[in-house]
């Protein structure tokens, strides 16, 4: 089964493998201008899709919300019995 990933990339780049979509410019994702790349993402040495998704930032992002899923409630500690009844006098 294929993936479409024609909506995540500009036109030029529709017929190209993710192969090559990985390496290709970051400026071959819909919505990131060349003005964008030259502006934001260059200066912070990000080329290529493979480096926006290797970005430190990114997977920082992605982790926190990936795990964001399993994370159980922290305990609520109930006052020991000695404490609880001093704050009662």
């Amino acid at each position: 089964m294929g993936m479409n990933v024609n909506n995540a990339v500009d036109k030029a780049y529709e017929d190209k493998t993710l192969a090559e979509l990985a390496d290709a410019p970051v400026a071959a994702i819909q919505g990131i201008s060349e003005k964008m790349y030259q502006d934001f993402f260059k200066p912070r040495g990000i080329h290529t899709i493979r480096d926006l998704a290797n970005w430190k930032f990114v997977l920082w992002a992605q982790g926190i919300v990936n795990l964001a899923t399993t994370e159980e409630a922290p305990a609520v500690e109930e006052p020991a019995a000695e404490e609880a009844a001093a704050e009662e006098e």
